[in-house]
Parts: C-alpha cells; structure tokens; sequence
C-alpha cells in the first residue's frame, strides 16, 4: 500500500505528464480574451504584488507585473518568453513569503491537489490582509463525471464546504457568479477525451484551432451577487474573495 507521500508524488507525475503535454501543444491565450477581464481588470492597480497559481496556459491576469507559479515546465516557458516571471512550484508549498502578495488567483486548482486545506492555506499565507483572491471550485460530488477523472479532480465541492474551508484559513467570499467552460454536452466531452487519449496531435489541432475559439466567443458575460450565488444545479462557481 502507498504511504500517504507516494499518493503525493504519484498525484504529482499524473498531474505533470497531462499537463505538460497539454501545454507543450497549446496556444498562450492572454488574460483580456477570458470573460474574468472585466472583473480583473477592476481590481488591478499599479503597485500590488500579483501571483496567479497553476495557470497553464490560460492566465487571468495579465503577463506584465504577474509572478506565475506552474508544475508545468512546457507552461512557464511559453509565460516566460512572453514576458512574464515564472517560478516552478506547487499550490502546497508556495516558494514565496508570508504576507506579500495583494491579488492572487488560482483557478481550476484546489480541487485538483490530495491537501485542500494546505493549498488553501499556503495561499492564505502569502496573502497581506485585505488581500482579493479568485478562485473557482466544481461544485456537487453527485454531478461527478468521467471528464473530473480524466483532468485529475480529486473532488468537487459542496457549497457549504468550500465556504468553510475558505473561511478557515481567513478568506470572506464578497461576491460570487455561475462559471466555467466546460462542455455541455456529455458526448462532446467523451469524444474529445477519447481523441486525446488515442490521437493527441488531431485532438490538440482541433482544440487549439477550432475548440478554443468557439469556447472564447461563447463565454457568457459573468453576473456576480453578494456572496454565494445560489448553486443549485451549477457546475462551477467564481469566488471572489478577501483575505482578513
């Protein structure tokens, strides 16, 4: 049986391989295409320390003036020749300083590391107080499909949930909204994990050339409410909170 630090390191490898050969064949979409630019734009200001965790290559926050921190090696290349800072880490322990940045992101992250509440708290700590955080979390275990095995989830939430391990570590939620990008259609999502599987190169063309721009220019407008929104039936949900 596997000791708790192998589950880890193993985690770990699986998490790497998929990503890195996601990266390696994918395209830098830069934060102002995402529907969040709004939101992070209101909150960007000249003189704050930015860090966006596990960004891929898919950064909500703009290169210029933003620390990235990836497992990906093929990820942080590409930031990097872009113009960003990168550091190679992972969310559990964060090379950085207690109390030193002023807006972080991690999206599509904390469900995916065995220690939600060490990845939450790393992120607590490096955050200064009044600090803003978004993050996304997937939401009720019981819409559970093949696509969270296959991007390496290792849960999805209940709202209540998420709400106190935030709280925990010093976040407040001020306001929230329905969010993602995933597929609706449970076939689509099958057939395009099949072609990943067994023809990468065909799936990543698709994916780069044809997928992700249908996504980009089918993205709703973001309609936030104080607090939770209500999460009966979503799939995903935008937090946008402050740390205390």
């Amino acid at each position: 049986m596997l000791n708790p630090e192998s589950l880890d390191k193993k985690m770990l490898r699986e998490n790497r391989r998929f990503y890195d050969a996601l990266w390696s064949e994918s395209r830098l979409v830069p934060a102002q295409r995402f529907n969040t630019w709004p939101l992070v734009s209101s909150l960007l200001s000249p003189q704050q320390t930015r860090l966006e965790v596990a960004p891929g290559l898919r950064p909500r926050l703009p290169i210029e003036g933003t620390l990235f921190l990836d497992i990906s090696a093929a990820a942080l290349l590409t930031l990097q020749a872009g113009g960003a800072r990168v550091v190679q880490g992972q969310i559990g322990a964060i090379p950085l300083p207690a109390n030193c940045i002023d807006f972080l992101c991690a999206f599509d992250v904390i469900e995916h590391v065995d220690d939600d509440d060490g990845a939450i708290s790393e992120l607590s700590r490096v955050a200064r107080p009044g600090a803003a955080m978004l993050t996304s979390v997937p939401l009720h275990p019981d819409r559970w499909t093949a696509f969270d095995d296959f991007v390496g989830h290792r849960r999805r939430y209940e709202p209540e949930r998420i709400l106190s391990k935030l709280d925990t570590h010093g976040f407040d939620i001020e306001r929230s909204a329905v969010y993602g990008m995933q597929a609706k259609s449970s076939r689509l999502l099958d057939l395009g994990m099949w072609y990943l599987t067994h023809q990468r190169e065909r799936a990543m063309w698709w994916y780069n050339r044809v997928g992700m721009p249908l996504a980009l220019r089918r993205q709703s407008r973001l309609e936030f409410v104080p607090g939770l929104v209500d999460a009966a039936g979503v799939d995903e949900v935008l937090l946008v909170c402050r740390k205390r």
